[in-house]
């Protein structure tokens, strides 16, 4: 086979899981398969460089992040390579613009737009495993990065590429899990998730993949699994549907911090208000996620908005600059707060799912602020002190007890 392997921060954090992580390739090699290798900054380099940018300047200049952050890939890509080449397997270390990876020209969160895979092949068919730095790219003969979390997309952007026969996130934890282990000690391990569930959990929090990795993954049909580099166990495969029989109504709950709500009270009916009010945000890069409106009279309505706490005070000001022209009676906004969510397909054909989340967070004594809902998902805004609480019945209410009593299964 063809197989991409992705190795996270934490499994690259060390000199010595550096050595254990050749030894992986080089075993991977040795059953007869050929590798293409895309690796992180190792541990917390990439946080301690934002931190060296903030300590010179407030505000880097972007194109100057880009160039800082794209180091922290070469040290790891440089040392697995020659680690392998120690072990006897030929290896070549490349940065994104030697690899190949075209994106948009944008940096601190560029696509990749294509991938010229002539100098992967090349080294394939010569038997050199290529050990390629994740999270970057080129534009305009410029370095450009990915985002946080970019590497998971390097990889599943080359095996889509490459056609590869597999790719593999290596982290630190086994698979994908029912919610974060770290605060429900009951959380289980899912040997399988459907894309679509993965991608919910992804945008909703969950840490353990890149959303957009997902998303590729899904678009070009790459097989991806989630595994621990430190252990041998099967990991989480990811797949494009599951066997309906047998499968639990919430497959995962996952939840984000550092939520804050704004409120636009008194917002008159007309036909452009909504459009100017997130038009502005949009146009101001601030990131809106739940959206609440509702009806107070014939002439005006309330809007309510989620967005990160850190983008709180930029989103007032925009908002504020749009009240002379709008006409709104007031803004208000409350801060911190958390959102919980369900996310499972087998909720699509089964009523009453949203209800009994209620129902778990009122027994739970966890106020509700806010819901949105889809088709395999259902979020709650909630007071951020309370999350763990919240996370903690969810489990308890529709995995934990899905194992003792079996829910309702779609046909």
């Amino acid at each position: 086979m063809l197989v991409v392997q992705k190795y996270g921060g934490t499994s690259v954090g060390s000199t010595e899981r550096i050595r254990a992580v050749a030894d992986r390739i080089a075993r991977t090699r040795a059953e007869g398969h050929d590798v293409v290798v895309v690796v992180s900054a190792m541990g917390h380099t990439t946080d301690e460089l934002v931190d060296l940018a903030g300590a010179i300047v407030d505000r880097p200049e972007p194109r100057e992040m880009d160039q800082l952050l794209a180091t922290g890939e070469q040290v790891s890509a440089a040392l697995v390579a020659m680690r392998l080449i120690s072990l006897g397997v030929p290896a070549k270390s490349l940065t994104g613009w030697q690899a190949r990876i075209a994106t948009e020209p944008v940096h601190g969160n560029a696509r990749v737009a294509s991938i010229d895979t002539s100098v992967l092949s090349s080294l394939l068919e010569q038997g050199v495993v290529p050990v390629v730095t994740g999270f970057q790219g080129v534009a305009d003969g410029e370095v450009t990065t990915l985002g946080r979390g970019g590497s998971d997309t390097s990889a599943v952007a080359i095996a889509a590429a490459l056609g590869a026969d597999l790719c593999e996130i290596y982290t630190d934890v086994e698979g994908v899990y029912t919610t974060d282990p770290r605060v429900v000690k009951a959380a289980q391990k899912l040997d399988v998730i459907s894309y679509d569930e993965m991608l919910e959990l992804a945008n909703l929090g969950a840490q353990v993949l890149h959303p957009r990795a997902v998303e590729n993954a899904k678009h070009f049909g790459v097989k991806l699994v989630v595994r621990s580099s430190f252990t041998e166990g099967e990991g989480t495969e990811v797949v494009a549907e599951q066997q309906m029989e047998g499968r639990r109504v919430v497959t995962g709950i996952a939840f984000e911090r550092q939520v804050a709500r704004v409120a636009v009270v008194g917002v008159p009916v007309e036909e452009h208000a909504l459009a100017s009010i997130f038009s502005a945000l949009a146009d101001r890069g601030v990131n809106v996620d739940v959206i609440v409106q509702s009806v107070v009279d014939d002439q005006a309505v309330d809007v309510s908005f989620t967005v990160h706490e850190n983008d709180l005070d930029k989103a007032e000001e925009v908002v504020a600059e749009l009240q002379p022209k709008i006409g709104f009676k007031r803004i208000e906004k409350e801060s911190p707060l958390a959102k919980v969510s369900i996310v499972g397909a087998g909720m699509i054909s089964n009523p009453g799912v949203a209800a009994q989340m209620f129902v778990a967070l009122r027994d739970a004594k966890v106020p509700i602020h806010m819901v949105t809902t889809s088709e395999i998902k259902v979020s709650c805004v909630i007071p951020a002190d309370l999350v763990e609480e919240a996370v903690q019945a969810l489990h308890r209410a529709f995995i934990e007890a899905a194992a003792v009593t079996p829910l309702t299964h779609a046909r």
